[in-house]
C-alpha cells in the first residue's frame, strides 16, 4: 500500500516549485490561477523572491501547499494513493490531492489560516523548541511544571517532539528538558506558538472558513494530525481541521497507524525530505522516496 504525505510550514526555499513550472503547462497554468485567488504574484516570491519574505507566514503556507498540491496533480496516473496525511499545514494539501477539498477551495483555507495565524502571532510574542532525546510524557510532565503557556505541540518521531508556547514558557521548559537529559532542546526559528492555546483567535477565524466550505469523500482515508486516526467522513474531517490549530500534531501515532495498516511505500509530496527522514527513524527498513514529476 502507498502512502503519500505532505510537509508543512519549515520546508520552504527559494526556487521551489520553478521546475514543475517550466516542464508542465498544467502546472503553469495552476501556478497562474493561484496568483489570481491570492491576489498578489506568489510565484514571483517563490521562485526569485527574497528569503525572507518566503518565511513569512502568510506566503509561506501557501507556497508550501501549491507545490505540493500542483506537484500531485501533474504526476497524473502514478498518482494513486492509499492513504494520505499531512504535517499541519500539509493536512490541506492532502485533502485536495485525495479529493476532498477541490484546488481553489484548499489553496482559500490555507490563505486564510495563514493570515490568522500571523495576526495570532502578532498578537502576542511567542515561540517553539524542539526537544530531542527525552520521552513524550517527561516532556509533556515539564510542560505542566512550568506556569506560563507551553504545551507540546509536534510528536514528529519517538524521542523528538516540538513544544509551543510563550518566549518565557517555552524557555522555562527547554532549562528544565535540559537538566532532565535531553539531548538537545533548542528555539526554533519561527513566527509563534502554532498548535498551542495562543492560536485561538486562528482557530476561531479559520472555523468559520471551514465550515463554510465544501467537504467532498475523498478517494482514500486522511490520517488526521488530531487523533492520529484514518478518517473519511468530511463532516469529521471539518471537525478535526477546526482543532488541529490549537492541538499538537500526532504525526508518530499517524507513522505507526500507517505502518499498522499496511503502508509499504511512503512517498513525500512536495520540498524537502523531512517527512520520509521520520519514517525512516521509526521503520528503517520502508521504502521512502521524493514525488517527482
Amino acid at each position: 500500500m502507498i502512502a503519500y504525505v505532505f510537509p508543512g510550514q519549515g520546508a520552504q526555499y527559494i526556487g521551489m516549485g520553478k521546475d514543475l513550472y517550466d516542464k508542465s503547462s498544467k502546472a503553469k497554468e495552476l501556478f497562474h490561477k493561484a496568483n489570481h485567488i491570492l491576489k498578489f504574484d506568489i510565484t514571483e516570491v517563490m521562485f526569485a523572491g527574497a528569503e525572507e519574505e518566503l518565511k513569512q507566514t502568510r506566503i509561506t503556507q501557501p507556497a508550501i501547499f501549491l507545490h505540493s498540491v500542483i506537484l500531485a496533480k501533474t504526476m497524473n496516473d502514478e498518482f494513486k494513493p492509499d492513504m494520505v496525511a499531512g504535517h499541519s499545514l500539509g493536512e490541506f494539501s492532502a485533502l485536495v490531492a485525495n479529493g476532498t477539498l477541490t484546488f481553489e477551495e484548499g489553496l482559500k483555507l490555507v490563505a486564510k489560516r495563514a493570515d490568522a495565524m500571523q495576526k495570532a502571532c502578532e498578537a502576542e510574542p511567542s515561540t517553539m523548541a524542539a526537544i530531542l532525546g527525552l520521552k513524550d510524557d517527561v516532556v509533556e510532565s515539564i510542560c505542566k511544571s512550568v506556569s506560563d503557556v507551553v504545551v507540546p505541540a509536534n510528536y514528529n518521531s519517538p524521542g523528538q517532539l516540538v513544544i509551543s508556547g510563550t518566549l518565557s514558557g517555552v524557555e522555562q521548559a527547554i532549562t528544565k528538558c535540559k537538566e532532565a537529559g535531553a539531548k538537545r532542546a533548542l528555539m526554533l526559528k519561527v513566527g509563534g506558538a502554532f498548535h498551542s492555546p495562543l492560536m485561538e483567535p486562528a482557530r476561531i477565524e479559520l472555523a468559520k472558513a471551514i465550515n463554510s466550505a465544501s467537504f467532498n469523500p475523498g478517494i482514500c482515508p486522511v490520517y488526521q494530525n488530531v487523533t492520529g486516526q484514518p478518517v473519511a467522513d468530511p463532516e469529521i474531517i471539518k471537525t478535526n481541521l477546526i482543532s488541529q490549530l490549537t492541538s499538537p500534531v500526532r504525526w508518530t501515532q499517524i507513522m505507526q497507524n500507517m505502518l499498522a495498516d499496511g503502508a509499504t511505500e511512503v512517498v513525500e509530496v512536495g520540498p524537502g525530505k523531512v517527512l520520509q527522514g521520520l519514517f525512516k527513524k521509526t521503520d528503517r527498513q520502508l521504502y521512502t522516496r521524493s514525488a517527482e514529476v
